[in-house]
């Protein structure tokens, strides 16, 4: 009995420190989100995600209903996969990849997910890298030979349909899964690995809808769209009598496109351009006697233009119903259209070299390219170069006086260039069209070129004084803070410039295109327009407005507008500025769609439209959550010895107890 006793005693001393144990292990995690913080580590990552078009949808999605978890293996590991896997890859290796996917179907079906890395070294090392077409947009060319290759290096993958989910690491997290991939290397037979859990599942999957009309009829997904930007030099006085000027029309693009949605910075395409058009209307905002030009300079940003063009195919849209957002503006009086395309890459070996792409023979085209020649010869101490583009090229590159020779063959127009028969743009629609990828001594000399021309074309006049084009003077500490607010997170979006006009909702800047999210408006609400499309209206508001006695330069009032005012400046203070200037927001999204009773509507394509028989639809399907996380999780085949081991040890302990209350009921009975 007392032998008994004494074990009795032991197994509770046992238990007791067995508790205490258990207690101390529990005070370090003090709350469930500190259990799951140790569990699972959260992944930074950069998602493609799933768009549609009339036809079908490409881009990225979880196959079902469910997340997808799989464990981390390199791709150069993966010769052949026997199960569902999540792969490693660099951006080098992507292409490779991805044409394996389309042509082994055996490897295709065991992609679980695909993690890519990033960092500065792969982007120093690689020849080129671009998901775009080979001829971007080539179905709107204004000419036949749609084979021609712009872009040599490009694959199309961009544009291909993966039912799995594909996220571009950070740098940070790049290093974190380079780490657990070779931890699953070497304990390959292992019964734990480390697995990628991926939840990108995209309502479109959920509900079958699976192109635009129908996604957009079950409201799982919204149209892809912005809105562009227009302002004139001086500001266009509606009310008067006296007969309008023809217009010089210069054009750039806000919008960029990638395989990753919020990786689409776009740096040399089309970025650059942008920069190079806002330092232009800057320096031309401070010569005097602007009002006395012999023509209207009017200048239009852009957004949606990689997606069909849809900014451009808006914007001519809205000229002809003669709507508010255009008014002022008579597309018959548009002399000629001059486009500031990729102009980031143009220095080379202490030279800035550029090439003007024309469209068709006109004596106003002939006006232009001498234009742009007295503009470099005012430059000669700056070497600047413009030259023709080879006469063999097939017409302009891509770009948006595509869409206004699609609607007008007569259109006369020329696209500034940073190359001659390809781009010199390497990593074109790709997250490595980043700031490292330009230079902003070449961004400064285009900024140069531009203004002096349109100050040339505008004057109308062949005995202009040489030094009235000195003065014409490109800030190039704007241009610095240009490139680091617009291509960049630090300072980014929260520089001091941006900050001067709007509060932005983000730091770090991405030119994707984004979705409109509800009725297009002349006037939107700043809550619907993207951070770059306000900063682009406020900072063109200011620059091209002059102050009259009838607003001054006031806080704003309710009657700003009405005295032929614009306020800005307005979400900085509350209150803003009202000052006098002729500029617009634009809606951009496909002609083809039409918002009525708080939804969209797709409309029959206009058999008498050329571009709106090409108008894709473009749209991007909603999501309730995006999110990438790693942890360990232990074999299939190991939880299965674990539970036959657990039942094989309830079994003995049941049979231990009968057999101890046995015996320890016969021991009393002696006792």
């Amino acid at each position: 009995m007392a032998s008994n006793f004494l074990h009795f005693v032991l197994f509770f001393s046992f238990l007791l420190r067995l508790s205490i144990a258990v207690l101390g292990d529990t005070d370090e995690m003090e709350s469930v989100p500190d259990l799951q913080s140790s569990m699972y580590k959260v992944v930074d990552g950069f998602p493609c995600v799933r768009l549609l078009n009339s036809s079908g949808n490409i881009g990225c999605s979880n196959p079902g209903r469910e997340k997808v978890v799989a464990p981390i293996i390199r791709f150069k590991d993966a010769n052949a996969l026997s199960r569902l896997s999540a792969i490693l890859l660099s951006v080098d290796e992507a292409e490779n990849f991805f044409v394996r996917i389309a042509n082994d179907s055996s490897f295709a079906r065991n992609i679980g997910g695909v993690l890519v890395e990033s960092g500065a070294e792969f982007q120093n090392t690689l020849k080129g890298f671009s998901p775009a077409h080979k001829f971007p947009q080539a179905e709107f060319a204004p000419y036949k030979l749609t084979n021609y290759e712009w872009n040599p290096i490009g694959s199309g993958i961009m544009w291909n349909t993966y039912n799995f989910p594909v996220f571009l690491l950070s740098e940070s997290s790049t290093e974190t899964i380079q780490e657990v991939a070779l931890e699953n290397q070497k304990k390959n037979k292992s019964y734990t690995t480390v697995v990628a859990e991926f939840d990108l599942v995209m309502q479109t999957t959920k509900a079958g809808t699976h192109n635009s009309v129908a996604c957009l009829q079950e409201a799982t997904c919204l149209p892809l769209g912005g809105y562009s930007v227009w302002s004139s030099l001086p500001p266009i006085n509606t009310s008067s009598s006296d007969q309008a000027k023809p217009i010089i029309l210069t054009v750039a693009s806000m919008d960029s496109a990638s395989f990753f949605r919020d990786k689409s910075l776009g740096a040399d395409s089309p970025i650059s351009g942008l920069i190079a058009l806002l330092a232009a209307v800057d320096a031309l905002s401070h010569l005097a006697g602007l009002d006395d030009l012999n023509k209207q300079l009017v200048f239009l940003v852009l957004t949606g233009e990689s997606w069909g063009y849809l900014g451009s195919r808006r914007f001519l849209h809205e000229l002809d119903m003669h709507s508010d957002t255009v008014s002022g503006l008579n597309s018959s009086l548009f002399e000629v259209v001059v486009e500031v395309g990729s102009v980031g890459k143009g220095f080379n070996q202490g030279v800035n070299s550029f090439y003007a792409h024309t469209a068709g023979v006109s004596s106003v085209i002939n006006e232009t390219l001498d234009a742009l020649t007295r503009a470099q010869d005012s430059l000669k101490s700056e070497n600047i170069t413009i030259s023709s583009a080879t006469a063999s090229n097939p017409g302009i590159p891509p770009s948006s006086l595509m869409a206004f020779l699609k609607k007008n063959s007569l259109t006369s127009g020329v696209v500034l260039e940073d190359f001659d028969t390809v781009f010199s743009n390497k990593f074109y629609h790709s997250h490595l069209d980043n700031l490292s990828n330009i230079n902003s001594s070449s961004i400064a000399a285009a900024a140069s070129l531009l203004a002096r021309t349109l100050y040339i074309l505008a004057n109308d006049t062949k005995d202009l004084n040489s030094s009235v084009l000195s003065a014409i003077k490109v800030n190039s500490s704007l241009i610095e803070e240009l490139t680091g607010c617009l291509l960049g997170c630090e300072p980014g979006l929260s520089c001091e410039l941006v900050k001067n006009y709007i509060l932005p909702s983000e730091t770090c800047p991405s030119h994707y295109v984004g979705v409109m999210l509800d009725e297009p408006l002349s006037t939107p609400s700043p809550g619907y327009v993207s951070d770059v499309s306000r900063f682009v209206w406020n900072f063109l508001a200011e620059k091209t407005s002059h102050i009259n006695e009838n607003t001054g330069s006031s806080v704003c009032s309710q009657n700003c507008s009405s005295k032929g005012g614009v306020c800005i400046r307005a979400e900085t203070d509350g209150k803003g500025n009202c000052v006098v200037s002729t500029t617009r927001y634009v809606p951009a999204y496909s002609t083809r769609l039409k918002f009525e009773s708080g939804g969209w509507t797709v409309l029959p394509a206009n058999s008498s439209d050329p571009m709106g028989t090409l108008d894709a639809v473009w749209t991007e399907s909603n999501w309730n959550v995006i999110g990438l996380r790693v942890y360990t999780m232990q074999s299939a085949a190991y939880d299965r010895l674990v539970l036959f081991g657990g039942i094989v040890v309830t079994a003995l302990a049941y049979f231990a107890i009968i057999i101890t209350k046995a015996v320890v009921a016969k021991t009393l009975k002696r006792d």
